[in-house]
């Protein structure tokens, strides 16, 4: 399959699931919030529908087009998160604030599209600057740079989690780009150490660190949330308790709808649920790492690895945060959980992967039975030892037509000589007056500057009762042939 078709399939997949997931998990919120079951489910289909459409738009729309937004599109970040820290009018939601209200009920959040804004300008500065990569000025600059900028600027709304996949798509350009081990392990070592500062300097982050590493100290303050939605993951079992029959979504689960759906996905679907949605995540990733080595220039490749980075890593964190392998963050699950700003933005992001997939360049389609055929009938190659289980896999291929030549090659190309035997020579004519050759004459060697000695004479047989005429016949002919010299 290509993998076009494996992402969109993958893709659609995700925002199926999500969407309705979303009604389900949200359905007894929204009624308690609003008065209508349907009011978070309506707002997440308009949203879903709305990204799709844009990715399908950015996916006929060819991927380098949008190297030349990445520099505005840096500005216009820069100067969205700056409206967000110092103007008053923006939108302050469980103590950060992070989102301009545009109006209409709608809100933005600046620090989705810092993101993208950040992916498309270090992949075309590094673009700009492939020869000069092994310096490390060139390198770091002016990635560096702007990476610290955009989370300084996320950090004082403040938004930790948002500031560290900024940095893991940073990172990851950067060693896509072949940056040295030593300069990632100094620079990863750094932001360890620069993130757990980050962690013990706010008290709410410090203790939620702590919780994580046990709840079970404080189940009803900073382990509520964890202990609720492994509660939650392991009522559902093996099948689930059934679609929309959630027992934790009655105000047990924090979140619901957004960071814990993957807990409500689990008791509602079970193991096999989450599993799916692991799977699908899997085969993304998969899917993008393919369509990054396959890519025909270098923007392409980081553009393409970038977004599978920034959606594999967000929905690891997530999935670690609701089964507890990872401290909670509040971040909601990529294309599954409810967002507007974060669904249109993924989207968008992911049509210019879907459209880098459509240019990749095809591979061969050679199975591995064809390839053991070819090597059995060379008797080379691989099968080498393994000549019994070689040749019936040879003989399976040639039944089935697996490594015969079309009959346009046969025809252009003609039959191939067999490698095992030397082509026949074939017997010259002789001259009718030409002396047979004698196997046992040794070749003469000529010197330079001597002429060649002339041929013996051959021997005649002589006819019986007239010696006399022969002798005359002969002495006759080398009189002539001295003449003629």
């Amino acid at each position: 399959m290509s993998s076009y078709r494996l992402l969109v399939g993958v893709i659609l997949l995700l925002v199926t699931i999500g969407v309705v997931m979303v009604l389900s998990s949200s359905s007894v919120a929204a009624f308690a919030v609003y008065g209508d079951s349907y009011t978070v489910f309506k707002k997440q289909l308009v949203w879903a529908v709305l990204g799709l459409a844009v990715m399908l738009a950015v996916s006929r729309v060819d991927y380098r087009v949008w190297r030349k937004l990445g520099a505005p599109m840096m500005v216009f970040s820069v100067l969205a998160l700056l409206w967000v820290v110092v103007h008053p009018s923006g939108v302050s939601v469980g103590g950060s604030t992070r989102w301009i209200d545009i109006g209409g009920g709608l809100r933005f959040q600046p620090s989705e599209l810092a993101k993208l804004a950040l992916l498309l300008f270090c992949a075309d500065v590094l673009t700009r600057k492939a020869r000069l990569l092994g310096d490390l000025r060139h390198l770091l600059v002016p990635v560096l740079p702007a990476w610290l900028l955009l989370g300084a600027l996320v950090m004082a709304q403040p938004d930790l989690w948002t500031t560290l996949l900024l940095s893991a798509i940073a990172f990851g350009l950067l060693f896509l780009a072949g940056a040295p081990v030593r300069i990632l392990g100094g620079i990863g070592l750094i932001g360890l150490i620069g993130g757990f500062q980050l962690i013990m300097a706010a008290p709410y982050r410090r203790r939620r660190f702590f919780s994580f590493l046990d709840p079970a100290a404080d189940p009803s303050n900073t382990g509520y949330h964890v202990i609720q939605s492994q509660r939650a993951l392991g009522s559902g079992g093996l099948f689930g308790v059934g679609l929309g029959a959630s027992r934790q979504k009655w105000s047990y689960v924090p979140n619901a709808h957004t960071d814990f759906i993957f807990a409500i996905i689990g008791e509602e679907l079970g193991l096999i649920g989450t599993l799916t949605v692991v799977g699908l995540f899997v085969v993304f990733a998969y899917a993008g790492i393919r369509v990054a080595r396959r890519a025909q220039e270098p923007f392409g490749r980081y553009l393409a690895g970038g977004v599978t980075i920034w959606i594999v890593v967000t929905a690891i964190v997530n999935m670690g945060a609701v089964v507890g392998s990872l401290p909670i963050t509040g971040v909601p699950m990529p294309l599954v959980s409810f967002g507007g700003s974060s669904m249109l933005v993924l989207l968008a992001s992911l049509g210019m992967l879907l459209n880098i997939a459509r240019s990749e360049k095809p591979a061969r389609a050679r199975t591995h039975l064809a390839t053991t055929a070819a090597a059995v009938g060379t008797r080379r190659g691989p099968t080498r030892g393994y000549r019994p289980a070689a040749r019936a896999l040879g003989r399976i291929a040639q039944v089935s037509g697996l490594n015969t030549p079309s009959a346009a090659r046969v025809t252009a190309r003609g039959p191939r000589p067999s490698r095992a035997e030397p082509p026949r020579r074939t017997a010259e004519p002789q001259r009718p007056d030409a002396a047979p050759k004698r196997p046992d004459a040794a070749p003469q060697r000529r010197e330079p500057g001597r002429r060649p000695a002339p041929p013996p004479p051959r021997r005649t047989t002589e006819p019986a009762g007239r010696p006399e005429a022969a002798r005359r016949t002969e002495t006759a002919r080398r009189a002539g042939e001295r003449g003629s010299r």
